[in-house]
């Protein structure tokens, strides 16, 4: 099982469930193609694909198009299920910097025919995190700005006000499909400017008062 690091503190998380919200930013979903959902959707990606800082991501063979996708995602402290979203705040342990790391061709092929994309987010290596930023030392986690640059170069840009969901509101409705418990992390979903990464391409990525990570690509 994978462990995240708190930041300032040799204090390590066991990571569980790793859920990632999608189409959670309009311009995002609007680029996609998508429409903009009415309620928060997610899929999940499995433990295994988590990398930290200074690794590296590996290009699976099974792909030619490979995208980066920068996240502010959650880490919970406290278990629950139907939580509501006034108490939503109680059961967050801090913060991390998410790279969503996706195998777009899969994922289009699996889209056109039908099928379930799991395989598309799933590859190891795919769900770089930085060390966890505990929650009281982020002043507010809904004005943050987010950004992803590939080789020096700017690609995504944005803020976490431009979520369509607030983080509270993704808890309370997370929670009523499935129990939350310590250690599973919510990716927050992605901001527009996704773009594709080659080998040797070098990622920067990070969250205005939460971090910064560093990724190879291999």
């Amino acid at each position: 099982m994978a462990e995240i690091k708190i930041a300032g503190s040799e204090e390590t998380v066991k990571i569980g469930k790793v859920i990632c919200l999608s189409r959670s930013y309009k311009a995002h979903a609007v680029e996609m193609g998508s429409a903009v959902p009415d309620n928060p959707e997610f899929f999940l990606k499995p433990s295994t694909s988590i990398i930290r800082n200074r690794e590296h991501i590996i290009l699976p063979k099974e792909s030619e198009e490979v995208h980066h996708e920068v996240e502010l995602a959650v880490v919970i402290g406290k278990g629950g299920k139907n939580i509501p979203k006034d108490a939503a705040m109680n059961h967050v342990l801090g913060y991390t910097v998410f790279i969503d790391v996706t195998a777009r061709d899969i994922q289009s092929r699996a889209k056109k025919a039908g099928k379930p994309w799991s395989a598309a987010k799933g590859f190891d290596t795919f769900a770089p995190m930085s060390d966890i930023m505990p929650k009281d030392r982020v002043k507010n986690k809904h004005d943050l700005n987010i950004w992803l640059k590939v080789n020096g170069e700017m690609r995504q840009m944005s803020n976490t006000g431009k979520m369509i969901f607030t983080i509270e509101e993704i808890i309370e409705h997370i929670s009523t499909i499935m129990t939350l418990e310590p250690g599973d992390v919510i990716a927050m979903g992605t901001p527009e400017g996704v773009s594709r990464i080659v080998a040797g391409d070098e990622i920067e990525a990070g969250v205005e008062g939460v971090g910064i990570i560093e990724i190879g690509v291999g």
